[in-house]
């Protein structure tokens, strides 16, 4: 059956009003027994400030983050949403515990383009968990909350490569459990791992399956801008050339990042998290963000 993203967030909404709302009235009430009782009338007042209810408010932008840091979850098999709670923070692997997501299969996922990896991920979780039906209008209901204009996808996948980590780390108190891979300032290829999956062998997959790929297809579309430059005039040419500019920067940056993955592949690094995530981060720093 489809669903509606914002009909359950209007549901949501209203059961914490309502908490919210109950709170409030019995902390002014507890208040007001205590200022009575100690003859603070003329000092205090009941009244409570909605920012001093220790309960948190429905908050759109902050629970449609939420649903995607859980759809990411989902998608390296932390979650399930064919069992409660936490499914996988390492230990044993139970593949019969994931049958409507199944996660990722080598435990990375790039955030390079919004038609595939992590953004073509999340929006395939929308479409499973809230329907078919419904997927354009969710997405548009996502991206709205995100607060960016545009495609719907483009806006999601704008979250993701710009905002995701940064929220998941800050969430996380620098202490993240998905990992960022980044090729450099320019930002040329990234990517996500989760770290509870991560082995021996995760560095020569992300080198060998993603980002060599990737740098070839950086090459492919150089060609293709510099045919475009020789053959065009005039405003065509200008942006052909501002075009080649840019991809060269990128494959540039791509270089010197598949440099260190090698490194770092062929040593086999292995994380032990009863070290600390700080620690262990420490490891792999000259390819993470």
């Amino acid at each position: 059956m489809s669903k509606l993203i914002s009909d359950k967030f209007k549901d949501w909404e209203k059961l914490c009003d309502e908490r919210f709302r109950k709170l409030k009235e019995n902390e002014e009430k507890l208040n007001s027994f205590f200022i009575s009782a100690y003859g603070l009338e003329d000092e205090l007042t009941p009244e409570v400030a909605d920012e001093d209810i220790t309960i948190r408010r429905a908050d759109l932008q902050r629970e449609i983050k939420s649903l995607i840091s859980y759809a990411v979850g989902c998608i390296f098999g932390r979650y399930s949403l064919d069992r409660g709670g936490l499914c996988y923070a390492g230990g044993e692997w139970d593949n019969s515990a994931y049958s409507t997501i199944i996660p990722c299969e080598d435990n990375i996922m790039t955030i390079n383009s919004a038609d595939s990896g992590l953004t073509a991920a999340v929006v395939s979780f929308v479409e499973k968990v809230y329907g078919s039906d419904t997927l354009e209008e969710n997405l548009s209901f996502i991206a709205e909350a995100l607060g960016g204009n545009g495609e719907p996808r483009k806006v999601i996948h704008d979250y993701l490569r710009k905002s995701f980590f940064k929220d998941h780390a800050k969430i996380y108190r620098s202490r993240p459990i998905y990992w960022q891979f980044s090729s450099g300032s320019k930002k040329a290829f990234k990517a996500l791992m989760y770290i509870h999956r991560y082995n021996a062998d995760t560095l020569s997959v992300l080198e060998k399956k993603y980002a060599i790929p990737y740098y070839e297809q950086l090459k492919t579309e150089l060609a293709a801008v510099i045919n475009i430059h020789k053959s065009s005039n005039g405003a065509e040419k200008t942006g052909a050339r501002r075009n080649i500019s840019r991809i060269q920067t990128l494959i540039l940056e791509m270089e010197g990042f598949l440099q260190h993955i090698h490194i770092l592949a062929a040593e086999k690094i292995t994380l032990d998290l009863d070290d600390g995530i700080k620690n262990n981060y420490e490891k792999l720093k000259e390819i993470l963000e």
